[in-house]
C-alpha cells in the first residue's frame, strides 16, 4: 500500500517543484521521441536512461500526473 504524505510548502516552493517536474517530463518525452526515431535535432538534448520509448513515455506520463495533482491541490488551497 502506498503511503500518503502531507507537506507544507510556500507557493514559491510549489511552483519551483512544478517547474522541475515539467522539465523532467519534457526530458522523458524527448527521450521517447528519440527512441522512436521521431526526434528533432538538438545537440543539447538530454537522453534519459530507460529500456525503451514506452518506459520513457510512461515515466513522462507519471510526472505529468504528479504535476496535475500538485496543481489541483495548490489551486484548492489558494481559494480557501
Amino acid at each position: 500500500m502506498k503511503s500518503i504524505h502531507t507537506m507544507i510548502l510556500s507557493s514559491v516552493d510549489i511552483f519551483q517543484t512544478i517547474d522541475a517536474l515539467r522539465s523532467r517530463a519534457e526530458s522523458y518525452e524527448q527521450t521517447a521521441r528519440y527512441l522512436m526515431g521521431n526526434h528533432e535535432r538538438n545537440e543539447f538534448a538530454t537522453i534519459e536512461i530507460c529500456r525503451d520509448h514506452s518506459e520513457a513515455q510512461a515515466i513522462a506520463d507519471h510526472l505529468r500526473e504528479i504535476i496535475k495533482k500538485i496543481e489541483y491541490q495548490s489551486d484548492s488551497s489558494f481559494h480557501k
